[in-house]
Parts: C-alpha cells; sequence; structure tokens
C-alpha cells in the first residue's frame, strides 16, 4: 500500500494503513485552524498527540476546550461530540480507527462544508 494524502481547509491526513478492519492515519492541523465539530454514527477512533498542543472541544461552546499536550491519547467512541483545533502552532496526530471514514456527521463548521 502506498500513503494517500488528502488536503484538506485545516490541513491534511495522510492514509498510511487501511484495511476492511483498521484505517491509520497521519494528520496536520494548520496553527489557528480546526476541524468541523462532528460525530460519528459507527467510527471508533484513538488519537495520539504526536507534535504541538491539540485543543478538543466537545460541545459547541468555543469557550470550552481542553489542550492535550504532546504524547497524550484521546478516545472517541461512536456519538461522542468532538472537534479538533491547533491555536498558535501546528498539530500532528496519529489516528488509529475502524474503517467507515465516511461516517461523519457535523454539527459546526468553520469552512461551510
Amino acid at each position: 500500500m502506498s500513503l494517500r494524502k488528502i488536503d484538506k481547509p485545516w490541513g491534511s491526513e495522510t492514509i498510511f494503513a487501511e484495511s476492511k478492519k483498521y484505517v491509520g492515519k497521519f494528520m496536520h492541523i494548520k496553527k489557528n485552524s480546526r476541524m468541523s465539530l462532528q460525530y460519528h454514527e459507527v467510527k471508533e477512533e484513538t488519537i495520539y498527540v504526536q507534535k504541538g498542543v491539540l485543543r478538543v472541544w466537545e460541545s459547541k461552546d468555543d469557550n470550552q476546550y481542553i489542550d492535550l499536550q504532546p504524547g497524550s491519547i484521546y478516545h472517541v467512541k461512536p456519538g461522542k461530540i468532538h472537534r479538533f483545533g491547533a491555536s498558535s502552532e501546528h498539530v500532528h496526530l496519529i489516528e488509529v480507527s475502524t474503517p467507515e471514514l465516511d461516517d461523519v456527521v457535523r454539527l459546526a463548521d468553520d469552512y461551510k462544508r
């Protein structure tokens, strides 16, 4: 398998492993950017913060978030509302998930998707 890079308005993701049972991604979030506020109906994922400080929102309240340092792990079960972002520096993540890549229910998005 070869790497598959997908550019996103907030940065990019590179799929390094994909099978019927799991997917592995390297994710890059540009500074001062964030993903959509979302949840998954079936998909389950675990995030490892490799570099930078990952900002995590678990609701629509932009003032309620937690910051995760490099080496932190964050688990997302189906139905859990979440949004990942970066503040003043780029963030690099590793995501391992179940294979339902299109299972995204967006609740809010800075890029009007």
